[in-house]
């Protein structure tokens, strides 16, 4: 296949870190464990039936677990909710148990539920392609909750607050 890329790699990042987004920590449980990570591409894709879409880099334990567990919650966080990201991306040291930093129930799939974060979708894994570095996980939501938290921001290689006007 032809390469059609002509943006330089650089530039195509740092643009991209211009984007902001929301902070999410996908979770899984199952037989393959109970395992998570903090991602920041996450989008609905439809809302009949109500699906939404994951990217998880493809050397992520995470991605394995939720592969093979069919199963994964998108946690939504909250700004109050920032130590969560840095410890489910790995960035707290000497921190074994990640889930330790917040407290877990479960909906309907297994999948570890944040309490206190903005929306939870708890989802049953319809389809996975790896596209470059990323899986992307499509899912079925099988239940959802939320609240009315403002949620954490990551845009320019930083978190970000939002306010409503």
């Amino acid at each position: 296949m032809q390469d059609r890329t002509s943006v330089d790699l650089q530039i195509f990042v740092d643009a991209m870190s211009r984007l902001a987004n929301g902070v999410n920590v996908v979770t899984t449980a199952g037989a393959s464990g109970r395992d998570g990570v903090t991602v920041s591409s996450a989008c609905s894709v439809t809302a009949q039936p109500p699906s939404l879409l994951a990217c998880i880099h493809h050397e992520s334990r995470a991605a394995e677990a939720i592969e093979h567990n069919g199963v994964l919650c998108l946690n939504v966080l909250s700004i109050e909710q920032r130590g969560i990201s840095e410890a489910f991306a790995r960035r707290v040291d000497g921190l074994e148990d990640r889930f330790s930093c917040g407290e877990w129930g479960i909906l309907v799939t297994g999948a570890p539920v944040l309490t206190g974060a903005v929306a939870a979708f708890d989802c049953t894994v319809d389809h996975m392609l790896t596209e470059g570095t990323h899986r992307i996980f499509i899912a079925r939501v099988a239940a959802a909750v939320h609240g009315d938290a403002l949620p954490l921001v990551y845009s320019r290689r930083t978190y970000a607050k939002i306010s409503w006007d």
